[in-house]
């Protein structure tokens, strides 16, 4: 069948945020990157199962346009990053924790609706194999976990991550593409309350290589 090409598509957490330094964890400890090893432990290392592009930028949002970080709109960006690496067999979509900023007074339903539009730019045959759509896995983020340098960023937003996971699978089930609640397998760190330690992305990529197998094989 070939090489298969993944997209992770998300923010912080995707890129590799260390909440411990605010450097970024290195090729093997990312979850995207675990996720690679995970994948093709059993391959030949020049002729690779799977192709895992790595697309995290920090600040990113579902839909939204930051008035104070900018150029941060995942919607928006979406399109030429997914037609850059075309043809794609999976998407995988982690956002909505920046979503959860005071400034953008959020909602569950509105984060969960944002992520929703990702994942339906997603379902599009252009970017995929042969004429057909890429199979998209919508993940809903961990909720907020002890918040310390980013309390007043995300003041209040502990009660409303906690509502994401609920809405991601409604929305997730409206358009019929695959979904997984990451905080039943990470928990965010309370170094700074949002993003994951080292042995949380082995865990998340653990899961989402459960559910690869599942989606595309």
């Amino acid at each position: 069948m070939g090489m298969k090409t993944i997209l992770c598509f998300g923010d912080s957490n995707t890129w590799g945020a260390d909440p411990a330094t605010g450097g970024r964890f290195g090729i093997h400890e990312r979850w995207p990157g675990v996720l690679r090893d995970l994948l093709n432990q059993y391959a030949p290392p020049d002729a690779p199962d799977y192709w895992i592009v790595e697309e995290g930028l920090s600040g990113r949002t579902t839909c939204r346009d930051d008035p104070v970080e900018g150029d941060r709109n995942g919607l928006s960006q979406f399109t030429a990053i997914a037609e850059s690496h075309k043809p794609l067999d999976l998407v995988v979509i982690l956002l909505g924790t920046n979503d959860l900023k005071v400034r953008f007074a959020p909602t569950a339903q509105d984060i969960a609706r944002g992520a929703q539009r990702v994942a339906k730019a997603a379902m599009n045959p252009v970017i995929g194999r042969d004429g057909r759509a890429p199979s998209v896995l919508l993940i809903a983020p961990p909720p907020v976990a002890r918040l310390s340098y980013f309390k007043e960023m995300f003041a209040g937003s502990g009660e409303i991550s906690l509502k994401l996971a609920a809405r991601y699978r409604q929305f997730a089930d409206e358009i019929g593409c695959a979904f997984l609640d990451a905080g039943s397998a990470v928990s965010s760190s309370d170094l700074d309350g949002i993003h994951l330690e080292a042995s949380e992305h082995a865990k998340l990529a653990e899961a989402v290589a459960r559910r690869v197998k599942e989606l595309i094989g």
